[in-house]
Formats: structure tokens, C-alpha cells, sequence
């Protein structure tokens, strides 16, 4: 996947907006969907970040709004983040010192593995492999910062 660049502030990095580009795979049945929109990560007043996703998805011919909303939390040290879903449940560590971290999140039956890796100063990239009885998903999302530079 190329080289990866290493953070040594994981929020000051985030913080910004970012164009977003995912694709949805579901391994099963063959079918594609696609997301496209941006990514906000604004400062929280008790620290850290949030970030709100916003666009259109599109599944089948069909394109609906989208979005979601995670917490990025000061972790162990500045290259690290505890992530959240909106309602303060724990979603995954975050460790980007290196440049590339692998999370697991498990959710009832199935288990998503994500894994980041930091492109360059502007760009970086999850994927997510969500495997289990009820799903079996490729999802891969490029964020690449409106930006560029800060």
C-alpha cells in the first residue's frame, strides 16, 4: 500500500476538513456502493475532536444523504486518540505515531478490522474488512484534506 508516514500529533494532523471517498463491498453478494462528501474534525470544548462526516451514498442506483459522527479523545500520548461513537460508546484506540495502526471492533456476532495508514502530510486512508454471520464487507475510505498544507 505504499509508504506510510508517521504522526506525532494524531488531533492536530485530523483537525481540518477532508474531501471523503469510500467504496462499499459486500464480499457476498458482489454488490458496490460508494460514498462521497467531507469530513469535518472540530475542536471539542473538554478536548479533542469531533468529526462529522456529511454527503451522499449511493447503493444500487440509489443515492440517499449520509453521515455520521465520531469523538477523537486525547489517548495515551499526542500521537494517540480513543475514538467514540457520537453517544460516548468506545469504538477503537487510534495510534498513528508510526503511521499505520490496526484496530478491531467487535459488534454483536461480527468483527470489523480496520487498518489506517497515513499516505502523506494530506492524505490518509481506512480500511475495513467487517466479517461475521450477518456481514462480510470490504470498506475503504480516502480522505484527502481540502487544505493542503494545514
Amino acid at each position: 500500500m505504499g509508504e506510510s508516514w508517521p504522526v506525532p500529533d494524531v488531533l492536530a494532523f485530523l483537525a481540518g476538513r477532508w474531501r471523503t471517498e469510500r467504496s462499499v463491498r459486500d464480499l457476498a453478494s458482489g454488490l458496490e456502493g460508494r460514498f462521497e462528501g467531507v469530513t469535518s474534525f472540530d475542536a471539542l470544548d473538554a478536548g479533542g475532536l469531533v468529526g462529522r462526516e456529511s454527503g451522499v451514498f449511493t447503493w444500487q442506483g440509489v443515492s440517499r444523504p449520509a453521515g455520521r459522527t465520531l469523538r477523537y479523545e486525547p489517548g495515551g500520548g499526542p500521537g494517540r486518540a480513543d475514538v467514540r461513537f457520537a453517544d460516548g460508546r468506545p469504538f477503537h484506540g487510534l495510534d498513528l505515531t508510526s503511521g499505520h495502526h490496526v484496530a478491531d471492533h467487535p459488534c454483536a456476532a461480527d468483527l470489523y478490522r480496520g487498518e489506517f495508514t497515513v499516505r502523506g502530510p494530506d492524505r490518509w486512508r481506512t480500511v475495513w474488512r467487517v466479517g461475521g454471520p450477518a456481514k462480510d464487507l470490504l470498506i475503504t475510505t480516502d480522505y484527502l484534506r481540502e487544505t493542503p498544507g494545514g
